[in-house]
């Protein structure tokens, strides 16, 4: 049984995110944090994943996507190791993957 909890960015949030804050635009990273990762991660159950697939995400700006993973661990106070159990990502571009785990794991705890 599949109880994971599955979004699908370019569906329920947008198919070309960016920037980095609420004045950078309708689809800023900090929106997508505040609006919609925090809210999913703090409602999953032990052994649950979020499930984040970005297969109809033509562009995401690396803006957009530090401050919404990155700032999970610096703005929002998520443990790095607890994100890579809990976050699977799929998206047919290795480097969006790659850049999410990249700016969870440099980011600063608060």
């Amino acid at each position: 049984m599949d109880n994971h909890i599955r979004i699908n960015v370019g569906e329920q949030f947008y198919p070309r995110p960016a920037g980095r804050f609420y004045t950078d635009g309708e689809h800023s990273g900090q929106k997508f944090r505040e609006q919609v990762l925090v809210p999913y991660l703090k409602q999953l159950k032990p052994n649950q994943k979020l499930i984040l697939d970005f297969s109809l995400v033509t562009m995401a700006g690396s803006s957009f996507l530090e401050e919404s993973f990155g700032g999970l661990v610096r703005v929002e106070g998520f443990d790095k190791r607890k994100l890579h159990q809990i976050l699977e990502i799929i998206s047919p571009r290795k480097i969006i993957k790659d850049r999410i785990f990249e700016y969870i794991n440099d980011a600063k705890p608060v």
